[in-house]
């Protein structure tokens, strides 16, 4: 494991401690894939647009009964949205409203 690996897992671990969540979510399953979608929204939209993304991601799977696949369904729809950005003619339709965007 590498340093920033380690790093990574005693700080996500430290933090569902602190917040209550060990028995909430599944940080392994769910770290990478958190990763990956604020990756997809640094490239795609703006840096700063990351972090902000994965409050607001933490927010609408927190409202949800099953944290772990909403999270992942959550995270799917926004990084297609990032990924699509610069050629997303309708910015801002809600998840479940998708058919809408074409």
């Amino acid at each position: 494991m590498s340093d920033d690996s380690k790093a990574m897992s005693e700080w996500v671990t430290a933090v569902r401690r602190e917040l209550g969540l060990e028995d909430a979510v599944d940080a392994d399953a769910l770290v990478d894939r958190i990763l990956d979608l604020t990756a997809d929204v640094a490239h795609g939209v703006s840096r700063p647009a990351a972090p902000v993304t994965a409050y607001l991601l933490g927010l609408a799977a927190g409202r949800a009964a099953d944290l772990t696949v909403t999270t992942n369904d959550f995270a799917g729809v926004v990084s297609r949205l990032a990924e699509g950005w610069d050629a997303d003619s309708e910015r801002g339709v809600a998840a479940d409203e998708q058919a809408e965007r074409g």
